[in-house]
């Protein structure tokens, strides 16, 4: 790193948990805990930047919206890294991981019918708000409804340049971690920690199982239409994204300046030899430590990145080469095409 994170700025709003942003000297690089994190030294972030490790949305959205409000800090050409732990799909990544994300996806803003009273033609109690029913075949109707926060599409050339950078790294891993990816008896579940490009999905609810999981990942196929691939289960990511979506829409940032990074804890649901509840309560996966570990590893090599070659590449930004926003084109994004 190019310097301790040794200046305490209090953001007024901000958690009280976690009031103070961290930054060096210069105020070039800053790191933010949202709310009820599991760590005080995340890796710091891009120029005047802010990394994210919390835990629940509105603590998420609430402090965003502090640090937009702040007047600590100049924004409009910051680069913004969200970074924290997850839990992920085996069939897609394993603990230790690196996940960068396209699509942050709104899982639990559906309706829902509690398990014991779920209609015979559905398999998880979740179908899109104001949508048809799913038939006997559990095909997925659109939602009739949209609030605007379901899902979000960030910078993908930013976020492959991130996933070149992290990729250069040796990530952290452990012996225990390694044992408890075998009782999975699969790929990509039982391979060491990797970087992988996947997507993000938000849900207030800590839930776990392949019923909720397969449920989950095709409402994210449906709401990116097909493009999306579901792999971290986290709690804030939407309701930061909101925030800063409407800060872009103030003029105080940049919404293509967003990547977002999510290591992986733990798994979503359990391996063939547990059930759900020792798997969610009681089982030892040892993701932890090594998911901590390696949000410092990618994140760090991100901001050194940044630093060098802010002149010549991040100073007048990396032009997305797809749509970014929300669901109602909030932010009037459209691409251009190249002339030759």
């Amino acid at each position: 790193m190019p310097s301790i994170l040794e200046q305490n700025i209090t953001i007024p709003g901000a958690s009280p948990l976690f009031p103070d942003a961290h930054c060096i000297a210069s105020g070039e690089v800053c790191q933010l805990t949202l709310g009820e994190g599991g760590m005080r030294d995340s890796p710091a972030a891009l120029p005047e930047q802010v990394v994210n490790d919390v835990l629940t949305e509105i603590n998420a959205a609430t402090s965003t919206s502090a640090l937009i409000f702040s007047d600590a800090f100049n924004l409009t050409t910051t680069y913004f890294l969200i970074a924290g732990i997850a839990g992920v799909n085996p069939h897609v990544t394993t603990t230790g991981s690196v996940n960068f994300a396209r699509y942050a996806v709104q899982l639990d803003l559906q309706m829902e019918f509690d398990s014991r009273q779920i209609p015979s033609n559905d398999t998880s109690g979740y179908f899109p708000q104001n949508a048809n029913f799913p038939d006997e075949t559990n095909a997925i109707d659109y939602p009739g409804s949209i609030y605007g926060t379901e899902v979000f599409e960030l910078n993908d050339n930013l976020k492959k340049r991130f996933v070149y950078i992290a990729g250069l790294q040796t990530l952290n891993d452990s012996a225990h971690a390694q044992a408890y990816r075998e009782t999975y008896g699969y790929a990509p579940a039982n391979q060491p920690p990797a970087v992988i490009e996947c997507d993000s999905g938000t849900s207030n609810v800590y839930w776990s199982g392949s019923t909720l999981g397969d449920a989950f990942s095709a409402y994210t196929t449906l709401l990116t239409n097909g493009s999306g691939l579901y792999c971290a289960s986290q709690q804030e990511d939407n309701a930061i994204l909101e925030a800063l979506l409407r800060a872009d829409m103030m003029g105080s940032i940049d919404f293509s300046r967003i990547a977002l990074m999510r290591t992986a804890s733990d798994f979503d649901r359990a391996p063939p030899t547990e059930d759900e509840v020792f798997h969610l309560l009681y089982a030892a996966q040892a993701g932890f430590g090594i998911s901590i570990d390696n949000i410092f590893i990618a994140g760090s090599a991100i901001v050194q990145d940044v630093l060098m070659y802010w002149e010549g590449t991040y100073l007048d930004g990396l032009r997305p080469g797809n749509y970014i926003g929300d669901a109602f084109d909030s932010l009037d994004y459209f691409i251009a095409p190249d002339i030759g």
